[in-house]
Protein backbone atom coordinates (compact mmCIF):
# COMPACT_ATOMS: atom_id res chain seq x y z
CA UNK A 1 0.00 0.00 0.00
CA UNK A 2 1.30 3.42 -0.92
CA UNK A 3 1.05 6.20 1.62
CA UNK A 4 1.05 9.92 1.11
CA UNK A 5 4.01 11.70 2.61
CA UNK A 6 3.80 15.44 3.10
CA UNK A 7 7.09 17.31 3.19
CA UNK A 8 7.41 20.79 4.59
CA UNK A 9 10.15 22.87 3.04
CA UNK A 10 12.04 24.82 5.74
CA UNK A 11 11.55 28.39 4.56
CA UNK A 12 9.40 31.29 5.57
CA UNK A 13 6.49 32.67 3.54
CA UNK A 14 8.67 34.94 1.38
CA UNK A 15 11.00 32.09 0.38
CA UNK A 16 13.94 33.13 2.58
CA UNK A 17 16.30 30.42 3.78
CA UNK A 18 15.50 29.11 7.24
CA UNK A 19 17.24 26.52 9.42
CA UNK A 20 17.82 23.24 7.51
CA UNK A 21 17.13 24.80 4.11
CA UNK A 22 19.30 23.45 1.31
CA UNK A 23 20.86 26.45 -0.41
CA UNK A 24 23.20 27.28 -3.26
CA UNK A 25 25.53 30.27 -3.49
CA UNK A 26 24.51 32.89 -6.05
CA UNK A 27 27.95 34.49 -6.10
CA UNK A 28 31.55 33.80 -5.15
CA UNK A 29 32.55 34.42 -1.54
CA UNK A 30 36.35 34.52 -2.01
CA UNK A 31 37.02 35.59 1.58
CA UNK A 32 35.40 32.29 2.63
CA UNK A 33 37.02 30.21 -0.12
CA UNK A 34 33.63 29.46 -1.70
CA UNK A 35 32.39 29.85 -5.27
CA UNK A 36 29.03 30.36 -6.97
CA UNK A 37 26.96 27.17 -7.17
CA UNK A 38 28.31 25.43 -4.09
CA UNK A 39 25.53 23.76 -2.10
CA UNK A 40 25.14 23.91 1.66
CA UNK A 41 22.65 23.68 4.52
CA UNK A 42 21.55 26.55 6.74
CA UNK A 43 22.40 25.51 10.30
CA UNK A 44 21.55 28.74 12.12
CA UNK A 45 19.98 32.12 11.51
CA UNK A 46 22.46 34.72 12.75
CA UNK A 47 20.31 37.76 11.97
CA UNK A 48 17.97 39.05 9.28
CA UNK A 49 20.86 39.55 6.83
CA UNK A 50 23.09 36.54 7.62
CA UNK A 51 22.78 32.77 7.95
CA UNK A 52 25.37 30.24 9.12
CA UNK A 53 25.75 27.68 6.33
CA UNK A 54 27.51 24.31 6.42
CA UNK A 55 29.10 23.09 3.19
CA UNK A 56 29.86 19.34 3.01
CA UNK A 57 31.47 17.00 0.51
CA UNK A 58 29.71 14.01 -1.10
CA UNK A 59 30.60 11.85 1.93
CA UNK A 60 28.92 14.32 4.28
CA UNK A 61 32.15 15.69 5.75
CA UNK A 62 31.89 19.44 6.34
CA UNK A 63 34.61 21.50 4.68
CA UNK A 64 33.29 24.95 5.61
CA UNK A 65 30.86 26.39 8.14
CA UNK A 66 30.59 30.09 7.42
CA UNK A 67 28.28 33.08 7.81
CA UNK A 68 26.75 33.92 4.43
CA UNK A 69 24.73 36.95 3.39
CA UNK A 70 21.14 35.85 2.79
CA UNK A 71 21.08 37.73 -0.52
CA UNK A 72 23.84 35.39 -1.73
CA UNK A 73 21.69 32.28 -1.12
CA UNK A 74 19.16 30.54 -3.33
CA UNK A 75 16.81 28.13 -1.53
CA UNK A 76 16.75 24.80 -3.37
CA UNK A 77 13.31 23.23 -3.68
CA UNK A 78 12.72 19.50 -3.72
CA UNK A 79 8.93 19.60 -3.60
CA UNK A 80 6.45 21.46 -5.82
CA UNK A 81 5.88 25.08 -4.81
CA UNK A 82 3.09 27.27 -6.15
CA UNK A 83 4.27 30.31 -8.11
Amino acid sequence: MLGLVMTVQPEDSDGAAETLSAVSLLRDLPEQGLVRGQVGTVVESLDEATALVEFSDDAGRPYAIVPCPRDALLVLRTVPHAA
